[in-house]
Formats: C-alpha cells, sequence, structure tokens
C-alpha cells in the first residue's frame, strides 16, 4: 500500500456527528483500504479528515472519479461546505500505515516544500526520523501528488502535554528536525489537532 487520499470535509457546525453514517457507508461501498476518520479539536474548526490507502494509482483515481461524479460524494452533502481530496504517496521508507490504537491525539502537519525539494527533503527525513521516533511514533509520511509540492506527517501521541514534550525534548537533543530540513520548505506551514471519530480505524 503506497498511495493515500486525505478527504477533508469542512462541515457546517457540529456536522461531523451528522455527516458519519453517510460517510460510514460511503467508504464501505468504495475501494482501498480505511484507515482513519478524524474530527478537528485545534486549528481550522468543524473540520474531518479521512485517509484511506490503496495499493495502486488506478484505484486510487477510481475512488476519486466515483466522488466526482457522484450526486451525494462521501453520503453526507448535506453537511458539506467544503470537500478537498488529495493524492500522496508514502515516504519509501516508510512502513504502510496501519489501524490501531496510536493516538487518541493527532497532530496533521502540512509543509510546503520549494518547487524542487521534495526529493532532498525525503533524504533529509530517511536520516532524521529513525532518531525522532525515539521520542514519539510517526504514523504517516507522504508527499502531494497533486497540487502544490508538500509533505504530510500524521503524528500520534496520548495527551497534547505528551506532544509539547516529545517535540521540546527532541529539539533540545537536536535529533529533530532533520539536518538542514529547512532549507527544502517554504514558510507556509499547518499544523492541527484532531481526535479519532467514533468509526476511526485508528484511536
Amino acid at each position: 500500500m503506497s498511495y493515500y487520499e486525505l478527504a477533508t470535509l469542512d462541515t457546517v457546525i457540529f456536522g461531523a456527528g451528522a455527516a458519519s453514517p453517510g460517510i460510514q457507508e460511503w467508504i464501505a461501498g468504495g475501494s482501498g483500504t480505511f484507515l482513519g476518520a478524524w474530527g478537528t479539536d485545534i486549528g481550522s474548526l468543524n473540520r474531518v479528515f479521512l485517509l484511506r490507502g490503496f495499493d495502486s494509482l488506478e484505484e486510487m483515481m477510481t475512488e476519486r472519479e466515483r466522488a466526482l461524479m457522484s450526486a451525494d460524494p462521501f453520503g453526507c452533502t448535506e453537511q458539506l461546505v467544503r470537500l478537498t481530496m488529495e493524492s500522496y504517496r508514502a515516504l519509501d521508507f516508510m512502513p504502510p500505515v496501519k489501524p490501531g490504537a496510536h493516538g487518541p491525539v493527532y497532530e496533521f502537519r502540512t509543509y510546503r516544500t520549494k518547487i524542487n525539494g521534495i526529493r532532498e527533503l525525503v533524504e533529509k527525513w530517511r536520516d532524521a526520523v529513525p532518531g525522532r521516533e525515539e521520542y514519539s511514533k510517526l504514523s504517516a509520511a507522504f508527499y502531494g501528488l497533486d497540487g502544490e509540492p508538500r509533505l504530510t506527517q500524521i503524528w500520534p501521541y496520548e495527551s497534547l502535554a505528551a506532544r509539547a514534550e516529545a517535540r521540546a525534548a527532541s529539539v533540545n537533543d537536536g535529533k529533530w528536525p532533520p539536518k538542514d530540513g529547512p532549507a527544502s520548505l517554504m514558510p507556509e506551514m499547518t499544523s492541527q489537532i484532531a481526535m479519532p471519530l467514533p468509526f476511526s480505524p485508528m484511536t
């Protein structure tokens, strides 16, 4: 499983609960591996993240077209105000994303890279991630196949306090960020904290 779709569903206020039954039915009727569903708690609110994995680009694009041509994509258009579907490929040294109890606090971080920055950034991460994972595990890291050049990561933590502790310690110990990593990045970066929804395979 090398390809991933991260769908972002921006809902009406408190819309995640009302949207959940339709989302579950939509996912059950499609292909790929359903990996996680989260609702944002810090950052952009009223937002749902859905992560699915695919064995091929063709399989992912078939699912993308199913959504684009549907009269009710993800089964919840009455609750949606915006829908974004992004395509990603996993960094080649990362294992496949696995369901299970990893959180329950998840940080979604996206770095915009320089136009030609993906290749060198991946190599810097290859060297640095093992050391960073001594402080907290990394659930996913992948680069965008559409839109702006970018690297998106999903970091699980036991709590917000554990997140702060791991980040501070890894920086203080010189294990993070990757050496010269910021040189490959643009200033635009985002970080959002999300919690698993009741039907999420990752909790």
